[in-house]
């Protein structure tokens, strides 16, 4: 079995978020990169799978040689090599292009991604993906089982949970849960080491045009002062709602 990984190397969740003075991109200076936490679910899961079945995993990432520290720590977790395709990430349509190419000329069994990434949290490049390749897509996995030429996942809906089976090769969008958090596997120094010698293959983009153009991006409105009214005062509570939140 082949095992398709595809990972987004994001800003820390601790960083602090700037964008550049024309407001137009997100300035990277002084932050530091992590995997796409949905994404390293998804990657412990196959590597679960890994050594059950013996599968290979490729990792994949659409960006430029700044996102290889990211890529060689998902190899040392234990992906066996990884696809770097060297572009910036332009928008979800793009990027998904870029993946069904590389899936078509592998010939991957499971296509693995995260339901979103925490940066932009569009959540579109999965299915998009599996609606260019045609494959069963399933999103928001928290279980996962490979059995032969099938795999049974269970998803969070909207008050439960649901249990599907699909034919590979499939797209499946994990999150928080595919696997236990305690399981969450941390690069030690063999797998550091190993990381150094295993082959990432940087490709040049297939040429598609962008669907989205960025106009501009802010930051929300910063908190303002907190006023404390006695508990006794409802009164009060009740004018400044009105007159000075306007909320009621």
């Amino acid at each position: 079995m082949k095992i398709l990984v595809c990972i987004s190397s994001v800003p820390d969740t601790t960083a602090k978020i700037n964008f550049t003075s024309d407001g137009k991109s997100f300035d990277k200076t002084g932050v530091q990169f992590v995997i796409n936490p949905h994404d390293e679910f998804s990657l412990n899961k196959a590597i679960d799978i890994q050594e059950k079945t013996g599968a290979t995993i490729t990792i994949l990432t659409v960006g430029d040689a700044s996102v290889d520290p990211v890529m060689r720590k998902a190899l040392a977790i234990g992906a066996n090599d990884g696809i770097r395709i060297d572009s910036e990430a332009k928008d979800d349509f793009f990027v998904a292009t870029q993946i069904a190419k590389a899936v078509k000329e592998g010939g991957y069994d499971l296509i693995l991604t995260g339901k979103e990434s925490i940066d932009y949290n569009g959540g579109a490049v999965p299915g998009f993906v599996a609606a260019i390749l045609d494959y069963a897509f399933v999103n928001g996995s928290i279980g996962l089982e490979v059995d032969g030429s099938t795999a049974k996942v269970i998803r969070e809906i909207d008050g439960g949970k649901e249990t599907l089976e699909v034919a590979l090769p499939a797209v499946i969008a994990g999150q928080k849960g595919l696997v236990e958090e305690n399981a969450i596997r941390i690069p030690n120094m063999r797998g550091i080491m190993q990381a150094r010698t295993k082959q990432i293959n940087v490709v040049a983009p297939e040429s598609t045009d962008s669907k989205v153009v960025v106009v501009g991006f802010e930051k929300p409105a910063e908190r303002g002062n907190v006023t404390l009214i006695d508990k006794d005062n409802v009164a009060e509570l009740v004018r400044l709602l009105h007159e000075e939140a306007k909320v009621i």
